[in-house]
């Protein structure tokens, strides 16, 4: 049985299975990238939920496997040379989980790269603008008087949702007929926008013909609803 003693999170969250991946997560569209991700690798996972609204990520413990106290971290009792392996970051652990499993990535070199390079537009762009215009439109940003920063990321937000727009002109996924780390990266977040963050409006989403499409046809993939709700979240 792995020892995972040298994680200090394992303290705060002890493993009742340490045979099995551990996953530090929170059902945030970050956070689902890994359990979507987890989910239809079908790799044994044990989640443990991360209270973000209690600051669960900035003790010492978590911060001990991620210094930039965010959500989402695993612990793979079973890394490379069969050694115990902490990653952060979701882009990172969707390319990780990919490689280990040889799913969901292209082993061609060029679809490979081109399927990488839609996983940092995510990373670099649809996360933090979408995240931008939520708290803008619906938290505490929506009380400044100075709408420039919510036209901003309104504007931008936009755009991009046209880039995968075109991106998807005759395409079923990101990657053309195969489903790829690329559209795991993407969906919580659409999702999030017109959803939770009730953007959608804002944003002119049902102006789209191929995101809704795309969106509905990820969203009924049966790993991806588990996904969408893993770690649950206590009672």
């Amino acid at each position: 049985m792995p020892d995972l003693s040298a994680f200090p999170i394992t303290s705060r969250w002890p493993a009742q299975h340490p045979d099995r991946i551990q996953l530090y997560s929170t059902p945030t569209p970050n956070g689902v990238k890994v359990s979507i991700m987890l989910e239809e690798t079908e790799l044994p996972y044990e989640p443990h939920f991360i209270n973000i609204s209690q600051n669960e990520t900035w003790i010492p413990e978590y911060l001990a496997l991620n210094p930039n106290g965010k959500i989402p971290a695993i612990i793979d009792p079973d890394g490379p040379g069969g050694k115990p392996f902490a990653l952060f970051e979701s882009g990172a652990i969707l390319l990780y989980l990919a490689e280990k499993t040889g799913q969901l990535l292209p082993s061609e070199p060029l679809r490979r790269y081109e399927t990488i390079q839609w996983v940092f537009f995510q990373m670099a762009s649809v996360g933090p603008m979408f995240g931008q215009l939520g708290f803008f439109h619906k938290f505490a940003g929506r009380e400044i008087e100075d709408k420039r920063p919510l036209e901003r990321y309104r504007n931008e937000s936009k755009r991009l949702l046209g880039v995968l727009e075109t991106r998807l002109d005759g395409r079923d996924w990101i990657m053309g007929d195969e489903y790829t780390i690329a559209d795991i990266s993407l969906l919580g977040w659409v999702r999030n926008l017109v959803g939770f963050y009730d953007a959608g409006e804002l944003v002119e989403f049902d102006s789209l013909k191929r995101v809704p499409a795309w969106l509905e046809r990820g969203l009924a993939r049966p790993a991806v609803q588990r996904g969408l709700t893993i770690p649950a979240r206590p009672a």
